[in-house]
């Protein structure tokens, strides 16, 4: 299983002149704001603060590299969707979004986060059309998986495979940042990524 033992932050970006040198294989995780991506990529990573957790939803509106075990990198997408933002800002992180995956050539996959608690958002939607159309899509990780019983879980992980119009081939892979589960899962869905 793949073992994080290094994580540093590489790079902070808003242009792509400010990426850090195409090479390593690149995992992009995209989410709408406050579905709880950073404390899932402090938990992949084993470090409490490589990516802060914001109290304020919508706070990144950076391209954030991680270099994980000196072989491949994280990238921490801005977060979407969050309603207090203007529609200025909307537009920047729509351009900068198609930049990055649209040039990238470590790109391998984006992993797109979706909160159980609730059915897809329409931003959600969009987001998972726009991974299809760069070919980015086939995994999905449904956050906050402590938060809902075993019989919910179930029925939410079905209709998030409805709305999503996901195929029988497609992951999607329930955790918990604070009860710690599903990450092994991920990890390992990571590997194979990186091996193909």
């Amino acid at each position: 299983m793949l073992k994080i033992n290094k994580s540093e932050l590489e790079a902070v970006a808003v242009r792509p002149a400010q990426y850090p040198p195409d090479g390593p294989a690149e995992i992009a995780f995209a989410g709408r704001s406050n579905v709880g991506k950073s404390s899932l990529l402090n938990l992949l990573t084993g470090r409490k603060n490589l990516a802060r957790v914001s109290g304020a939803p919508g706070k990144t509106r950076t391209i954030n590299f991680y270099r994980i075990n000196d072989r491949f990198r994280i990238v921490d997408l801005p977060g979407y969707g969050y309603a207090k933002v203007s529609k200025s800002v909307t537009e920047d992180w729509g351009q900068m979004m198609e930049r990055y995956l649209g040039t990238r050539e470590g790109l391998r996959c984006v992993i797109q986060l979706v909160d159980i608690r609730h059915a897809p958002t329409r931003q959600d939607l969009q987001m998972y059309e726009y991974l299809r159309h760069y070919g980015l899509d086939g995994i999905v990780v449904a956050t906050k998986a402590d938060k809902v019983s075993r019989n919910e879980q179930a029925k939410n992980l079905a209709g998030i495979r409805k709305e999503l119009k996901l195929g029988p081939e497609d992951i999607l892979l329930p955790v918990s940042a604070l009860k710690r589960t599903g990450t092994e899962q991920l990890l390992d869905v990571i590997e194979k990524v990186l091996e193909e």
